[in-house]
């Protein structure tokens, strides 16, 4: 994401009308662009920064080689929607849009990959908290945790005790400017050598999840498309 919070597109065709259709509605999203005609190129353009969504125009010379560069990367990959005159799943692909590109069937395709970075986004983005809580685990051992970052679908954990990967914690911790504590079930999914874990939600009483959903819809800082979504 950028400073401002627009999502990222790297936009990869040879065709003018494809650009210039595309990136018209890009611009009406509120997404940041960067264009490029050639998919050789763009493999360097990716590796520069953060691409939220990749546009391919599977026409272009070597697509499939580039799609198959991105498939194969290791760090949170991008929503990737393919210009093609076939219709079909391809492998990698999210959403495919079919050619000619019309106006209408690029906003409809667009607007579908725009959704599905928005979930991903809130999903994968973290909000610092550093609370220290009193968490008993399924052996009914208490210990003491400091959680350090909360999202949608989990928070991240520091320890001096040792975590099991596939453990319930079970705490009650309190959000900044929250008054209420909330209360948390959360399994842990990944352990490192200097005490950090990573925890997945397991259960969160009814309540004190809307809590938890307004306070991070409250600090989600996404520009906002200038036409309905």
């Amino acid at each position: 994401m950028t400073p401002e919070m627009a999502f990222e597109c790297l936009l990869v065709t040879p065709d003018p009308a494809v650009f210039n259709t595309m990136n018209g509605i890009l611009q009406d999203l509120s997404i940041s662009t960067k264009v490029c005609p050639h998919p050789s190129k763009a493999a360097n353009l990716l590796a520069e920064g953060s691409t939220d969504l990749l546009v391919i125009d599977l026409e272009a010379e070597d697509s499939s080689e580039f799609l198959r560069i991105v498939e194969a990367r290791t760090r949170q990959k991008p929503t990737v929607l393919a210009v093609s005159r076939a219709d079909g799943i391809i492998p990698g692909v999210h959403v495919v849009l079919r050619k000619p590109v019309t106006h209408h069937s690029g906003l409809t395709s667009l607007k579908a990959a725009y959704l599905r970075m928005v979930r991903d986004y809130r999903k994968h983005t973290r909000f610092a908290v550093m609370r220290h809580v009193t968490a008993t685990d399924d052996d009914q051992r208490t210990l003491q945790i400091r959680v350090t970052n909360v999202g949608e679908g989990g928070v991240g954990v520091t320890s001096m005790e040792t975590l099991r990967i596939g453990g319930i914690l079970s705490f009650r911790m309190k959000l900044p400017e929250l008054e209420s504590e909330i209360s948390v079930r959360a399994r842990v999914l990944w352990t490192r050598p200097y005490g950090a874990a990573g925890c997945e939600f397991v259960n969160i009483p009814t309540f004190d999840l809307h809590l938890l959903r307004a306070w991070l819809e409250s600090r989600y800082r996404i520009k906002r498309p200038v036409i309905p979504v």
